[in-house]
């Protein structure tokens, strides 16, 4: 009877130590969600959200400096509130050459059921206080032709008149429906992006958000993505874990990417120079 006691309790704590890693995981996710806000633009203070600043954050290259350049931008920004600590709004904007303003475009829930938005805010503005992040850039002479295809995938985006903030579709799928019609944009949409792994349950299987890869996702709640911009990336109930092969990193929820420094600028000409 002893010797079998003992054999359970080693049992039982086989059984502890197996669910420990991801308990591990999901703690340090939870801690360091602070340190995550704070990097991607931090999640304000303030008590409503109509009296949070939407100015201009400085990001987006001066478009009268850059008149003759045609320039791609995407951007994203923790969302207001306590969702902040979970999850960002991501916007892209784009000019053609010759042009002397943005054109933005984004997902915005509350304009429903016309969800999809033209220069609902300024090109690089605050996100109801938080400071938004560049994800990706392109510049120069081929971006007219990215332009072009970003419009069409616009055009394309099959729930235009719907929003559901989780598991969506919502500003996320919007930004990862364009990543996959235009691969050429290589959108590597980050973990926080809730929303972005969204797909109809006619569509299961298909590209990965960057438009480089495979994914399988059941209504973005559960699935896994595989692609060379992405990496591997697991997707549980909305919160992704995964690793980027080619940049060496970890993706993981409420944190999001965490490795080395990640090129997120893509220009199309060498030699031309940031703002």
């Amino acid at each position: 009877m002893p010797y079998l006691a003992q054999n359970d309790r080693m049992r039982l704590a086989r059984q502890r130590g197996f669910y420990v890693p991801p308990l591990a995981v999901l703690v340090i996710t939870l801690c360091a969600s602070g340190w995550a806000s704070g990097n991607m633009g931090g999640v304000q203070a303030h008590a409503n959200w109509w009296s949070a600043p939407r100015h201009s954050a400085g990001i987006a290259p001066d478009p009268l400096e850059h008149r003759d350049e045609a320039i791609v931008q995407v951007y994203a920004a923790r969302t207001f509130g306590w969702r902040g600590r979970f999850a960002v709004h991501p916007w892209i904007i784009y000019k053609r050459a010759g042009e002397e303003g943005y054109t933005r475009y984004e997902v915005v829930g509350w304009r429903a059921p016309d969800v999809v938005q033209r220069n609902y805010a300024v090109p690089d503005g605050l996100w109801y206080g938080a400071v938004p992040q560049v994800l990706v850039e392109h510049r120069g002479a081929t971006v007219e032709a990215l332009i072009e295809r970003i419009e069409a995938a616009i055009a394309r985006y099959p729930y235009a008149d719907q929003y559901r903030s989780y598991p969506g579709p919502n500003s996320n799928t919007f930004l990862a429906h364009i990543g996959r019609e235009v691969p050429e944009l290589k959108l590597d949409l980050p973990p926080t992006a809730i929303g972005k792994d969204f797909r109809r349950l006619t569509e299961v299987v298909g590209r990965s958000t960057t438009g480089s890869g495979v994914q399988v996702s059941l209504l973005g709640l559960l699935g896994v993505s595989l692609g060379w911009e992405e990496g591997l990336e697991f997707n549980l109930l909305g919160l992704n874990f995964g690793v980027d092969l080619i940049r060496p990193a970890v993706r993981l929820p409420l944190v999001g990417r965490l490795g080395l420094d990640d090129p997120a600028l893509h220009q199309e000409e060498a030699g031309s120079p940031l703002p």
